[in-house]
């Protein structure tokens, strides 16, 4: 065989070993990234049932129904918009709480 052949194949070789390596970090890189999704979606799904357990306490008091649930979840809505943004706001509360609700059960 011609030196020229010899070393054409060697490098045809580490450019397919380059792609297979590349293409491995990628989806290396691409399963991290949709375990992070779900950890961080499990998290805010755990986070949204305790702000609507919390309300629903507050609301309640201990007793059977709430007396001034509008006052309460428009007044968390404010305060917790100024302080992170928006995310919070009366109509998310209220599905917060209600999704609470449908779920008692952590």
């Amino acid at each position: 065989m011609d030196n020229n052949i010899l070393t054409q194949n060697k490098d045809e070789n580490l450019v397919k070993s380059e792609v297979t390596f590349v293409n491995d970090i990628k989806a290396i890189i691409n399963e991290g990234r949709i375990s992070a999704y779900g950890a961080v979606s499990a998290v805010m799904t755990e986070t949204y049932w305790n702000i609507g357990k919390r309300i629903i306490e507050q609301e309640q008091q201990g007793k059977e129904r709430a007396e001034y649930g509008k006052h309460l979840i428009d007044m968390l809505s404010e305060e917790l918009t100024k302080e992170y943004g928006t995310g919070y706001s009366p109509r998310y509360l209220r599905q917060f709480r209600k999704f609470y609700i449908i779920f008692p059960d952590s």
